[in-house]
């Protein structure tokens, strides 16, 4: 990928770049003593940006294994290149510009991580550390966007190292917030005290990777109209700890000839135009042959747009072509997926996997592989089907996901007709837990239970992600988990709202709602 990002790049002394490569070596396996690696920086290198580091780790050390990041210790690279790399923060950048929003996310972690610094110290009090986890949580948010929406366009750019190797990192300290969280719920004091020191180290070095060359190279190879355009991803995934300062950026106002075909109608458009196959501006209303029948491109978008199931599709280059953007998805998807490698998309520890399943599709050895997701009250279903032409010739992977909870604690028959599960047919449903008393709307509290109030306020479910966008996954099957056990004072948390505004706006939506 050397040319490709190579493009979007100043130009670069290639000759200096092998023997900053070099000095680094040799310093690193002690050929060099640190005083004498910087002054050969000095004599022979001067003066680097962060992209000079990322070019290097992309096309210069091809032997360098997928753990690299792993390896890497910044602070002894830092001490290294502290006279001749510019670490400084981008100064004329909006507080709401993408990479703007991680160093504010990476401020906000370090006050956490202070804090849990200091209370280590002390004897443990449960209560005090799973609030701290509650907020730590929150930074697992700060990697889905990083993953989903920086690194795919940084592949597009040339550069995958971070979806090859930081992804790695990333979900390290994912997996260390996670699995102390349940040391810590399961009184495992000493274990979960032991712990923090890792969580601290491998954190703080994450952010320092993160500061000293992904952020300054993103700002060095993605263009300010692409970041732009990262805005609503960023958004419709969410924030850690600064969402409630988030404004949802306001889409450009569509003209009249491209109004009626956005999403996938648009993109449907381009395709047949790419074909000469050119329907006008009323490209949403034209029929088009398919299968079996006529559809309008806009009727094709209603009908993915409405399915009970959620689709993705890789073709036979195993690019990422297509997803369903449905209400109910069970997953979080960004429109940046769309053109990345399917590899890159998914977490190093399971490549293989997905690696296998095309590999098998492709040469005909299998069709179909299934997976599910078993936990109390959710089953998850998902379906990975090989695509094949009429000559049999591989052209894709077609994934298939659904809730199947309601189908699979299905019993009996019922061939009456039923409305939104209503009491209509003769086989009869356990009811709903109800509360004993109607919920006033002056009575919400920090501690009252979203359950409480979705009880008397049914509606206020889909109503939910106009108070913040985080609210949305209450209204997928893993929030049927997540309602039973979440307060007021939790929500407030995990948006980032103020108390005291959330509760404002949970009770201006109820004095709309009839309980």
């Amino acid at each position: 990928m050397e040319n490709k990002m190579i493009q979007h790049l100043p130009k670069i002394d290639q000759e200096k770049m092998k023997i900053l490569l070099q000095i680094e070596e040799e310093f690193e396996t002690g050929k060099l003593t640190l005083d004498e690696a910087r002054k050969q920086l000095k004599e022979n290198v001067g003066q680097i940006k962060p992209y000079h580091i990322a070019y290097i780790e992309q096309n210069l050390m091809d032997n360098a294994p997928d753990d690299e990041c792993l390896r890497v210790d910044m602070k002894m690279t830092l001490s290294l290149l502290r006279d001749v790399l510019d670490t400084s923060r981008p100064e004329d950048l909006p507080a709401d510009h993408p990479i703007m929003c991680y160093y504010r996310e990476n401020d906000e972690m370090r006050k956490v991580l202070l804090a849990v610094e200091d209370l280590v110290q002390y004897p443990l009090i449960k209560n005090q550390w799973l609030e701290l986890y509650d907020r730590l949580k929150e930074y697992t948010k700060h990697f889905a966007r990083k993953q989903n929406q920086l690194y795919s366009m940084l592949e597009r750019k040339g550069f995958d190292k971070p979806s090859t190797t930081m992804w790695m990192f990333d979900d390290i300290v994912r997996d260390e917030i996670r699995d102390n969280r349940r040391l810590l719920e399961e009184d495992k004091d000493d274990e979960f005290i032991a712990a923090q020191q890792q969580l601290l180290d491998h954190a703080r070095d994450l952010m320092n990777k993160e500061e000293t060359i992904l952020y300054p190279t993103s700002l060095a190879l993605i263009t300010p109209a692409e970041f732009e355009e990262m805005k609503s991803g960023d958004h419709e995934i969410g924030f850690a700890f600064i969402g409630h300062q988030m404004e949802k950026p306001v889409s450009p106002q569509l003209s009249a000839s491209t109004s009626d075909t956005t999403g996938l109608a648009a993109d449907l458009q381009a395709l047949l135009a790419k074909y000469g196959m050119n329907v006008g501006a009323n490209a949403a209303n034209t029929p088009l042959d398919v299968s079996n029948g006529k559809l309008t491109l806009e009727q094709i978008n209603l009908i993915y747009k409405h399915l009970p199931i959620d689709i993705s599709f890789v073709d036979e280059n195993e690019l990422v072509c297509f997803y369903s953007d449905t209400d109910h998805r069970i997953f979080p998807r960004s429109k940046n997926v769309i053109g990345r490698e399917v590899t890159n998309c998914h977490p190093r520890k399971s490549v293989h996997i997905v690696k296998e399943i095309i590999e098998k599709f492709r040469n005909g050895e299998q069709d179909k592989a299934d997976f599910w997701i078993n936990k109390p009250d959710l089953f998850i279903y998902i379906t990975y089907v090989a695509v094949r032409d009429a000559q049999g010739r591989f052209r894709g992977v077609l994934e298939m996901m659904q809730d199947c909870t309601a189908i699979r604690a299905m019993q009996g028959s019922q061939t009456l007709l039923t409305w939104s599960g209503r009491e209509e047919t003769a086989v009869k449903e356990e009811p709903e837990e109800t509360p004993t008393t109607t919920m006033a709307i002056d009575e919400i509290t920090p501690e009252t239970r979203l359950k409480d109030l979705l009880a008397t306020y049914p509606a206020l479910k889909k109503r939910l992600p106009e108070i913040a966008s985080e609210f949305k996954m209450l209204n997928t099957p893993l929030g049927k988990l997540m309602i039973p056990k979440v307060n007021v004072r939790m929500m407030s948390e995990r948006s980032g709202l103020a108390l005291e505004t959330l509760i404002e706006r949970l009770k201006a939506i109820l004095s709309e709602e009839k309980p």
